[in-house]
């Protein structure tokens, strides 16, 4: 297993304003990869997992990312595991599984993908690094896929967040596509709302993405939930699965669901 740093890049960012809107795409106008399709029915999955696919879409949002089997593919801190579930088994044999995780995450993504490796079979481990150059390929992914990481980014600090998607943008091969999920702040709300909530705005998205070098390709409400009002006393983590706020207003919150969220997908030229 490899463990590389990433390299720093010079970015400057530009207003979001100057964002052109992307075309759109639904659940419905989007058709997964049949090996995609066997790799979410497999009953080695958890349950836990599986009862998720409900509010994650993952199907529709792999699709919509254009996520085959025989390509390299970067999962950006992978955590529990949730979409490596899917992800590594759909490349396993054929194409490339690599978790880049935070320095102070590789102990625990090692472990998780240790616990599976006869599912996964060869995979490779890369550390994320805020300072230090990268070891990676450049040029060597097809895809970059976070889910709901960027936020945790912006609260690690704007610089951090520059740099991972510096690195995101180096990883990448030219036509190479970026693709994020995260929780969606809306744009009226306070900014400040980022650095505390677990919920993020297009625009801040959208603007460190345009900094790195890439373009917006797309967008879809595959994973929106109009029922989030995103104003819960504890963020995004009042809701399932965290339900921080223990027993108090449980049932609200699960009537709600998961949260309402944004996909969007970035394209290095």
């Amino acid at each position: 297993m490899r463990y590389p740093l990433y390299t720093a890049l010079a970015i400057a960012l530009i207003a979001p304003a100057a964002i052109a809107p992307a075309a759109s795409a639904s659940a419905t106008s989007i058709k997964a990869d049949p090996a995609i399709a066997k790799a979410i029915a497999d009953t080695g999955r958890s349950e836990a997992n599986r009862a998720r696919d409900q509010y994650r879409h993952p199907a529709e949002t792999l699709a919509f990312f254009d996520v085959h089997p025989g390509q390299t593919v970067v999962e950006f801190y992978p955590g529990g595991g949730w979409y490596t579930e899917i992800l590594a088994p759909l490349l396993k044999g054929n194409g490339s599984y690599v978790a880049l995780a935070p320095e102070r995450g590789v102990a625990n993504t090692t472990a998780m993908l240790d616990r599976n490796k006869d599912r996964f079979g060869p995979v490779t481990i890369a550390a994320f690094s805020p300072t230090a150059p990268s070891t990676i390929a450049p040029g060597s992914a097809d895809r970059v896929l976070t889910f709901r990481n960027v936020h945790n980014l912006i609260m690690a600090g704007d610089a951090v967040a520059a740099k991972a998607f510096a690195d995101f943008y180096a990883a990448l091969k030219p036509g190479g596509i970026l693709g994020v999920v995260d929780h969606r702040l809306p744009e009226d709300k306070d900014t400040a709302l980022e650095k505390k909530s677990g919920y993020i705005k297009r625009s801040t998205i959208i603007r460190l993405a345009t900094a790195a070098g890439f373009k917006l390709a797309g967008e879809s409400e595959i994973n929106a939930n109009p029922k989030d009002t995103h104003d819960h006393p504890e963020g995004v983590w009042t809701l399932p699965p965290t339900y921080k706020l223990g027993d108090t207003d449980k049932a609200k919150y699960a009537a709600i669901g998961e949260s309402d969220r944004l996909t969007l997908k970035f394209v290095k030229p």
